[in-house]
């Protein structure tokens, strides 16, 4: 719901500008982050250090276009829009475009594993990555129903494409949890417990290959 509810005049000029805003934020907040969160919790079921550094530069590549999409629909909505602030969506998008903000500067002071301040950036890194991927998602389907609200144009069709979008994020992410579980099944116990010529690297050693 709003505070906001009086209508809106939509102009031709005013229809573009809240098209590219959408766009930029599905995109960004909508499409690109969980996708990011999805690239990187890959590196954990690879053995390959080599596709590690893959996935990991991926990862950071799709959040930094992510970031600057965001960061251009920020300022486009600053310059084009009315910003009294008085509503559930732009009140929620002001304190989003901090976060997505802050969390590159966590990720950019990332300690090493081993330290004991790891456990707890990792805590925050992995909190603020999932609450801004859920806020901004959130924002996206308030900021569908606001345009409803107050121009009284039909969005059920887009509402309908990103509530699917978002299913199969979501159903991605739950995948990879059970994803090697799932693989174990058709693998007999002797066949899991079997020694290999070359030993797998760990976790540790990944890191510490990819990162410099």
């Amino acid at each position: 719901m709003t505070n906001e509810p009086n209508p809106v005049k939509l102009t031709p000029e005013l229809s573009i500008h809240i098209t590219i805003h959408g766009f930029l934020l599905w995109t960004s907040v909508g499409f690109l982050m969980p996708l990011g969160v999805v690239i990187i919790r890959m590196t954990e079921g690879v053995k390959s250090i080599r596709m590690v550094k893959v996935l990991f530069y991926t990862h950071v590549t799709v959040q930094i276009l992510a970031l600057l999409l965001a960061t251009v629909a920020a300022v486009l909505s600053l310059i084009n829009f009315e910003n009294s602030f008085n509503n559930t969506h732009q009140k929620i998008g002001l304190v989003l475009y901090g976060l997505i903000w802050i969390q590159p500067l966590i990720a950019f002071v990332r300690p090493r594993r081993g330290i004991r301040f790891r456990s707890l950036w990792y805590l925050m890194h992995w909190l603020l990555g999932t609450g801004v991927c859920v806020m901004g998602i959130a924002n996206i389907f308030i900021g569908l129903h606001t345009f409803h609200e107050r121009t009284s144009i039909s969005v059920s069709l887009w509402a309908a494409l990103f509530t699917a979008e978002v299913s199969f994020m979501a159903f991605l992410y739950l995948l990879q949890h059970r994803w090697q579980y799932m693989m174990r099944q058709g693998v007999t116990q002797d066949e899991q417990i079997a020694p290999t010529s070359h030993a797998s690297p760990t976790s540790n050693q990944k890191e510490m290959l990819v990162m410099p």
